[in-house]
């Protein structure tokens, strides 16, 4: 596999739409609007880092971060997701690619951490943790999850950016 992990740039756009639909249709967990949610954070402003990942001429994956909020205002954090690999190449390791690039990415800007609602089996592979305490009220207490990247614990309530309430 020789898969490059780079920044998106602006001809990537129609191809992250369709990888992410492809990749969620269909998915019980899905909400199906999880690639007009990248470009809503797109046009809002709030795309902090948009990777993809590149076989050959292909884009086989992408991975969003954008904005968090937590209640004391305190650190700044970082929603993961969504993250996709397209169906007939998922399990080869790409999304744990992205998610390490990406993670990386966001430390360097100095990120206290991430959050994200999310499947607690794969999640805590990459040093997610389950975090009801701080789970937003639209969230549910049994997949949101945290990931601390500084020395300090979150203290507070998180809410993801406006971008993911909206038109859902």
């Amino acid at each position: 596999m020789s898969i490059v992990i780079r920044p998106e740039v602006g001809s990537d756009r129609r191809a992250i739409w369709e990888v992410t639909k492809s990749a969620f249709e269909g998915r019980p967990y899905a909400d199906g609007d999880e690639q007009d949610l990248i470009d809503k954070l797109r046009a809002e402003g709030a795309l902090t880092v948009s990777l993809v990942a590149i076989d050959s001429s292909a884009l086989v994956g992408q991975i969003t971060f954008s904005p968090a909020y937590i209640s004391s205002d305190r650190g700044d954090w970082y929603a993961l997701g969504p993250v996709s690999v397209v169906p007939e190449r998922q399990r080869e390791g790409i999304g744990a690619s992205l998610i390490d690039a990406g993670i990386k990415t966001i430390d360097a800007l100095g990120a206290a951490g991430c959050i994200l609602t999310g499947d607690p089996g794969y999640y805590s592979r990459h040093g997610f943790a389950l975090s009801p305490e701080c789970c937003p009220e639209s969230e549910s207490e049994e997949y949101f999850m945290v990931r601390v990247i500084g020395e300090e614990h979150p203290v507070g309530i998180f809410a993801f950016h406006e971008a993911f309430y909206e038109g859902g």
